[in-house]
């Protein structure tokens, strides 16, 4: 267990709760949070100096988005990276991903300091050894790691030379050495953390300015904090069970929003849950960073 557990210090957002919330991000340049009700089909937008939001309905199941340049988006969906057109909401499919295979989806992912992004597929059901974690580098689509169940904790340290990714379903915190010009692997992964045994399951992750990683722990209702040596360190509760994932926000990248699920409980577990599917900012300080634009 962590050294050290702070209570819930923050607020929930003033936004729908979701189903099953995940892919959170920050841009900067509009100071605005956005992040995905996977199985609701919806795309929020959330401007935290004003609490304005905006529900986007998509036809397609999306679970990563990035920015592009100040006009357009990409977003990782079922079928692949779409282009998305800030003023219409039009969405253009520019890079196929098991786009012929009905079973699986995008879930987690993350841009890498090169402008190539990771992303991980898995079932729609959570079928065991559906998905696999790609990178996609200007179009181009390479198979990292086949034979994944649930993709997650996708990021990258500070330097770019290390990126960090899990299975849910097995339990264990990966690290694996990359090229910090490409994001490519040069090196085999190993466990960075180890976690089978432990409560709740390891979800989405950010890592910071100092290399620490803070994964939100699915039925854990927390953020954990693992220094760069492995090591837990801290751990963040929030008022929501099941806890998807963080991102960075605010003028300074110095909060964080997380996000979390109402998906697979029964209404006795809603009732005792009431912050289910709800997104939360905290309000403990941390040394974030903006994620990388995106290039096509």
């Amino acid at each position: 267990m962590s050294s050290d557990t702070a209570q819930f210090s923050g607020r929930k957002l003033d936004a729908p709760a979701c189903m099953l919330g995940e892919g959170p991000t920050y841009d900067p340049h509009t100071g605005t949070a956005w992040w995905f009700d996977i199985v609701g089909h919806k795309l929020i937008a959330y401007k935290l100096a004003s609490d304005d939001v905006t529900v986007h309905d998509l036809p397609v199941m999306g679970s990563v988005l990035a920015r592009v340049d100040d006009a357009h988006q990409i977003i990782a969906t079922e079928t692949g990276l779409h282009l998305r057109h800030v003023a219409t909401g039009e969405l253009e499919l520019v890079t196929p991903i098991e786009a012929d295979n009905e079973v699986t989806r995008s879930n987690d992912g993350r841009v890498h300091q090169s402008g190539a992004l990771w992303v991980g597929t898995m079932g729609k059901n959570a079928e065991k050894h559906a998905g696999a974690i790609y990178h996609v580098a200007r179009g181009v689509v390479t198979r990292l790691f086949p034979d994944i169940s649930i993709p997650n904790a996708i990021c990258f340290s500070p330097d770019g030379a290390l990126a960090y990714f899990t299975d849910t379903m097995g339990g264990r915190l990966m690290r694996v050495a990359i090229d910090a010009a490409t994001g490519l692997p040069t090196g085999s992964p190993e466990v960075f953390y180890d976690h089978r045994g432990g409560d709740g399951g390891i979800d989405g992750a950010v890592c910071d300015a100092d290399g620490t990683i803070w994964n939100a722990r699915w039925g854990g209702g927390c953020i954990d904090g693992y220094a760069p040596d492995g090591t837990r360190i801290r751990s963040l509760q929030v008022p929501a069970g099941q806890t998807t994932c963080p991102a960075f926000v605010g003028e300074n990248a110095d909060r964080m929003i997380v996000t979390s699920a109402r998906e697979g409980l029964s209404a006795e577990q809603l009732a005792a849950d009431t912050g289910a599917g709800s997104t939360f900012q905290l309000d403990q300080p941390v040394k974030g960073r903006f994620e990388p634009d995106y290039i096509l």
